[in-house]
């Protein structure tokens, strides 16, 4: 096991022993500190002690589900990177526990080398965000990379955690378009073909919460035929070009 004394901590929660087992012994071999927990109450508890890198969280939990344990966890620790790890197949459980605020969605029985490849793949997401500057300005636009929030004129924009992922995406290469897949893959790390329809939704909740006109956008713009970009200098007045941008 290849460890140092500042290595990433990893919280496992499952209340499968053998599925924690596995997982631990596979994440410590890739160097990795792990920490497991078998309910929901005791990965909460362990992450209130001290706030983990990344979780790697069973949906189907006792005393407190995984859902439950994303709320209270995003609420009192801020962002932390999660990879729901379940038995739960369809559609719509994948995306309940995607719109809570996961990063990624793992569905049993996994491969744990593909684990150890996701939770490697997320954590670097997550540093490439970090490395950003505090604050990126686009006219009127403020983004915190830091605080995760984003704010017009001032004021705070009620955001969900996807569609604040999707503006930090769209934010770290301003005027660059970004196709739906890139974007499903970039902002939320699923492998999912289904969820790129999704992107055109969330994109439109965005528009209405940071656009003054979201029919004539002045920041998240429409590439036609490629997908979507953020304006690096948006025009405070919508135009007509700019209309037929977006």
């Amino acid at each position: 096991m290849v460890q140092t004394a500042d290595a990433i901590d990893i919280l496992v929660v499952d209340d499968d022993r053998k599925t924690v087992d596995l997982l631990r012994l596979y994440l410590e071999q890739a160097g990795y500190s792990v920490r497991v927990a078998y309910d929901g109450r005791q990965a909460l508890e362990l992450a209130r002690a001290r706030r983990p890198d990344l979780v790697v969280l069973d949906l189907m939990l006792p005393l407190l589900d995984g859902l439950d344990v994303c709320h209270v966890l995003f609420e009192e620790a801020g962002r932390v990177p999660v990879i729901m790890l379940t038995a739960r197949t369809t559609e719509a459980d994948k995306l309940a526990g995607l719109e809570t605020g996961a990063d990624d969605y793992v569905t049993k029985p996994f491969s744990p080398r593909e684990l150890v490849a996701r939770v490697k793949a997320v954590l670097r997401r997550a540093s490439v965000g970090q490395a950003l500057h505090v604050e990126s300005t686009f006219g009127r636009l403020t983004i915190d990379h830091i605080k995760q929030e984003a704010r017009v004129d001032g004021a705070l924009v009620h955001l969900t955690p996807r569609e604040y992922r999707l503006l930090e995406t769209l934010a770290r290469a301003p005027e660059r378009p970004f196709t739906r897949v890139s974007l499903v893959d970039r902002a939320f790390g699923v492998d999912y073909e289904g969820l790129e329809r999704t992107v055109d939704a969330h994109i439109a909740n965005l528009r209405r919460k940071i656009e003054t006109n979201p029919g004539r956008p002045r920041y998240v713009l429409t590439v036609l035929g490629v997908g979507y970009k953020l304006a690096k200098d948006p025009v405070e007045e919508a135009s007509g070009a700019n209309a037929r941008s977006g």
